[in-house]
């Protein structure tokens, strides 16, 4: 066992009596299981590693825990799928979850992907938190198998969603506004208004006749209210044409349901294919990239298994 270090200052603690050991979830074998932790991830810290090791060890379970190392991140990864626990914690940058996740597919072990970076919309979406602390103990009490469905992009896995066009620009001004860097966000609101609504993308669903639209934004089951079952993408076409209509669809997005905006249409799809004039701008899971002038995006109905509590329907965060 691993014991947490004291409080500064504080005398010292009889740890097994001070931390008696803590129930496991009955709904998901966990004799083993591995942390991979990124210390170097914006919502990690240097501590994280023992802070993970100290919280595993008051449970009933073999624990290891691997700090990752930059270049041999993608090695260590593979290394931990190899070795086959019954679950496999991440608590690393979203780009990093989501590389476990499409690397571990619906064959591999449990996947619990923590809050570590810096939009964690997937942990956010699975946990309902962004203390990875507390989304750590929530999977080793309540997890349960979950299959997550999500979709594919130029070989880039998305599990909550996919916005492609103009408007993914204004991601990094969103995500300054939420940190409290208003200057950094000014900023970057002045250059998406620069390269806003100067060029739409075309798209398709399912083969239908080509559409046009200033962003297309693909939902995933996982966080999509209109999607029952895990059948599709929910597409959703946004067609704002100036700045008026962009901060109307905002108010939306803040006050209530932004499907309910006239500049919106969704429909469920399970193949996507869309292309621009010049590459597309894009956010997939809350991480900005850049895309071909053509892209497909598909839908994977069985993408990787979370280890999370059960989950609610419709719990959208977009």
């Amino acid at each position: 066992m691993i014991d947490a270090p004291d409080a500064p200052g504080s005398p010292p603690q009889d740890h097994d009596a001070v931390e008696p050991t803590r129930a496991l979830t009955r709904e998901a074998r966990l004799e083993r299981v591995i942390i991979l932790v990124n210390p170097l991830s914006g919502g990690v810290g240097a501590q994280a590693a023992d802070e993970a090791a100290a919280i595993l060890a008051v449970y009933p379970c073999e624990a290891e825990v691997v700090v990752l190392e930059g270049p041999r991140i993608p090695e260590q990864i593979g290394e931990a799928l190899a070795a086959r626990p019954d679950a496999l914690f991440v608590l690393a940058g979203d780009g990093t979850a989501r590389s476990v996740a499409a690397r571990a597919g619906a064959e591999g072990p449990l996947i619990a992907p923590l809050p570590g970076g810096t939009m964690n919309m997937l942990p956010k979406a699975l946990y309902g938190t962004a203390d990875w602390k507390a989304a750590l103990r929530l999977a080793l009490e309540e997890g349960t198998p979950q299959p997550v469905a999500g979709g594919e992009v130029e070989g880039e896995a998305f599990y909550c969603a996919a916005i492609l066009g103009s408007p993914a620009l204004w991601a990094p001004a969103r995500e300054a506004i939420r940190e409290g860097k208003l200057r950094t966000a000014w900023t970057h609101a002045r250059r998406a208004l620069k390269q806003a609504f100067t060029g739409r993308v075309r798209y398709s669903l399912d083969d239908a006749p080509r559409e046009k639209a200033e962003a297309l934004v693909l939902i995933s089951p996982l966080i999509s209210k209109a999607m029952a079952a895990p059948t599709g993408l929910e597409a959703a076409a946004m067609n704002t044409t100036d700045a008026v209509q962009a901060f109307r669809l905002a108010a939306h997005a803040l006050f209530d349901d932004w499907r309910h905006d006239p500049t919106v249409t969704t429909r469920p799809a399970r193949r996507i294919a869309v292309e621009a004039r010049l590459r597309i701008p894009a956010v997939i899971d809350g991480e900005p990239m850049l895309l071909g002038r053509e892209a497909t995006v598909t839908f994977r109905p069985r993408a990787f298994t979370a280890l999370a509590p059960r989950l609610q329907a419709g719990a959208d965060s977009l």
